[in-house]
């Protein structure tokens, strides 16, 4: 199987809503909710997707020509690429009932680690969701991320006894989640949280803490006074809040700002190895790729996984070379053109 063959198989199983696009750029689903479309007039995933487009990279071949170390550390972990599968919940309702949430993160999960990355996993209003991602996580030595949805303390404490049993290597929660309706008028109160309670959770979790969710200096500003430990620059994939900037946007002013204090990851419309090197040039860390992810389980399962990660491999090893940058230090600002 290709890739190309892969999203063909995706079109049969895949729901009503997604298309299975050859490139996901958020035109074909829009605002369709559920669905993986985005809120309101439904052009911030487009934008996320068109921001990157914008900006170009810069060809340089006058160089020494060896091989291409694409390796990542973090959080004393070491992986073969600078991205990872992004959370994502309810895909039986936005992406059709092939799968459900316990199995996708199964499949998910096991096939990341098998090529090398790790796999964020999604919560849900059912407990069994996180009880199955953490589950999942821990038949992999803890390679996962489990994202908590910003419930609750109560609910948050049960959730983190889970992430520490599963060995996971860090823990994340999707604070701009507090724009789903289902966290809304909940008792006690779940959604938005101040630095301490976001520092709370931090201390509770007792391991690298990462904040998703942040779209402005301000923001990673509380993130790290809160004890982050890493943010991922997001506005969950323009299914939160209508009319905002693209991440491409505003990375490079948050990474300028709090990059040398803490891990930078960042994802909404990236989707090539290319666009994965823009992201390094403009500051951060790694990044994280959510529906061409559910397309390659939906399509492949984990024999799709594992196209999808090499498929975007060779084209980060490729652009590296072509510019002139043999590892991740080497990713440089002047690399790319706005």
């Amino acid at each position: 199987m290709n890739y190309k063959e892969l999203l063909e198989s995706a079109r049969t199983c895949i729901g009503n809503y997604c298309k299975a696009c050859p490139v996901c750029n958020g035109i074909a689903c829009r605002n369709s909710i559920p669905g993986p479309g985005a809120k309101g007039v439904g052009d911030n995933a487009i934008r996320n997707y068109q921001k990157w487009q914008e900006i170009r990279v810069n060809m340089d071949t006058i160089c020494e020509n060896k091989p291409v170390d694409t390796t990542l550390a973090l959080f004393g972990q070491t992986f073969k690429y600078p991205f990872f599968a992004a959370p994502v919940g309810a895909v039986n309702m936005h992406y059709g009932d092939k799968l459900t949430d316990t199995l996708y993160n199964e499949l998910l999960v096991s096939a990341c680690n098998e090529n090398g990355i790790a796999a964020f996993t999604g919560d849900g209003v059912d407990a069994k969701v996180m009880e199955g991602a953490t589950a999942a996580i821990a038949k992999v030595n803890g390679c996962g991320v489990p994202t908590i949805k910003p419930w609750n303390l109560g609910i948050i404490t049960e959730k983190l006894d889970l992430v520490r049993k599963s060995g996971a290597f860090a823990v994340a929660m999707d604070i701009d989640a507090a724009g789903l309706p289902f966290l809304k008028n909940m008792t006690p109160p779940a959604g938005s949280k101040s630095v301490d309670e976001l520092r709370r959770v931090a201390e509770i979790a007792g391991i690298p803490f990462i904040v998703k969710g942040i779209m402005s200096i301000k923001g990673a500003l509380k993130a790290k006074e809160a004890g982050a430990a890493a943010i991922v620059v997001s506005n969950h994939g323009g299914r939160v809040l209508d009319q905002c900037p693209s991440t491409a946007e505003v990375l490079p002013e948050i990474a300028e700002t709090v990059g040398n204090e803490m891990k930078i990851l960042v994802d909404g419309g990236i989707r090539s190895g290319a666009d994965i090197f823009k992201a390094l040039a403009l500051g951060a860390d790694g990044v994280l790729i959510c529906r061409p992810f559910v397309t390659a389980v939906y399509g492949g399962e984990k024999n799709g996984v594992k196209i999808y990660i090499e498929k975007l491999a060779e084209e980060l090893k490729d652009t590296m070379a072509m510019c002139g940058a043999f590892s991740l230090t080497e990713i440089t600002r002047d690399m790319v053109r706005i």
